[in-house]
């Protein structure tokens, strides 16, 4: 079988994760989330955020915890702000819409929203006479890292929720790949600060080690009125609760979340050298996902010995390309890169 760079999320789970669910396997626990695990999982986060009294909700993937969140915490009329590329627009078949909410979409610049572009948008939609006709924005959406593997830095963050504070929105960010961005060399905050600089957010575990799961988190105990009868509503509300629960107990035990992010940036910066070496141009990121413009009969070349994902076509000779790294990616898997690119 070929080695595949397709995504993050193509291996099964972290040995220690499998562990965990093997040792527990024999227990019997309460369901919807009252489990012993969940709740010890719940504690290490919110000692790892410094939110002693955060809300946490366990989900399965990343469409129901962005779907669910931002359906509970709108009201019917109000709809949400995310760049153009943003994966709520792009990529989750109108999941949000369906939920009778809006996208409301900016320019993305490297996947990242701009803050003057955010205020100046609000500024002229409130000055707008009509605006009783319009949708209402009420949150603000960003992923970190973005779609496009940029990472967002401190300051730019604070500017975003300064505009959310001035205009009453919420702010709401998209942790599915969050490990990898706090990770990152160019980020230059810790997961308690990033805990402290919005209303809500979900730590990735799908594509960080687990074998499927979210943890959406309220810092301030601030999750909507009877958010659990929300999530059940969008058939998000797992019976078998512990699958997450026991998964994420794993995952903030001795900092493994941390660790998993951590290789996978290695074997990133060591898989970009690659392509450097190779004199085979790439697009700036410094996190698990390396965006790499192929000629198209490089791509073809390179799609005999690995997989990896065509992004999108760049003109009629070249594609951007998508390679990913995970928890599971090794050094006998960048030699298979390497000798495909040899052979170039």
């Amino acid at each position: 079988m070929k080695i595949s760079f397709e995504s993050d999320y193509n291996n099964g789970a972290h040995p220690e994760v499998i562990c965990h669910l093997l040792e527990t396997n024999g227990k019997q626990s309460q369901s919807y989330g009252f489990d012993e695990w969940s709740e010890q999982a719940r504690n290490k986060i919110r000692t790892a955020c410094k939110c002693p009294d955060a809300d946490i909700f366990f989900l399965v993937g990343g469409t129901q915890a962005n779907a669910t969140v931002i359906d509970g915490m709108l009201t019917s009329y109000e709809g949400v702000i995310s760049v153009q590329t943003a994966h709520i627009n792009v990529h989750e078949s109108g999941a949000v819409e369906a939920s009778g909410h809006k996208v409301i979409t900016l320019p993305s610049h490297a996947g990242k929203m701009d803050a003057g572009e955010l205020e100046a948008w609000l500024k002229a939609f409130h000055a707008d006479p009509t605006l009783e006709h319009m949708v209402i924005p009420g949150m603000v959406y960003i992923t970190f890292p973005t779609e496009l593997g940029s990472v967002y830095r401190a300051r730019e963050i604070e500017e975003i929720l300064a505009v959310c504070r001035s205009y009453e929105l919420k702010l709401f960010i998209d942790g599915a790949r969050l490990g990898y961005g706090l990770a990152s060399s160019e980020c230059d905050f810790d997961l308690a600060w990033l805990a402290g600089h919005c209303d809500a957010f979900y730590i990735g575990g799908t594509k960080v080690g687990a074998l499927c799961g979210e943890a959406v988190v309220f810092p301030r105990g601030n999750a909507p009125r009877h958010f659990m009868n929300i999530v059940k509503r969008h058939g998000a509300l797992l019976a078998k609760s512990r699958l997450a629960g026991i998964q994420f107990d794993a995952l903030f035990t001795e900092n493994l979340y941390f660790k998993i992010a951590k290789h996978a940036i290695d074997m990133a910066m060591k898989m970009r050298q690659l392509f450097t070496d190779a004199s085979i141009p790439l697009r700036d990121s410094s996190t698990n996902q390396q965006f790499v413009e192929l000629t198209n009969e490089q791509m073809k070349h390179i799609l005999q010995d690995v997989l990896f994902e065509t992004w999108e076509p760049i003109d009629a000779d070249h594609t951007l390309c998508r390679f990913v790294t995970s928890w599971a990616t090794t050094d006998r898997d960048l030699e298979a890169l390497k000798n495909a690119l040899a052979t170039l």
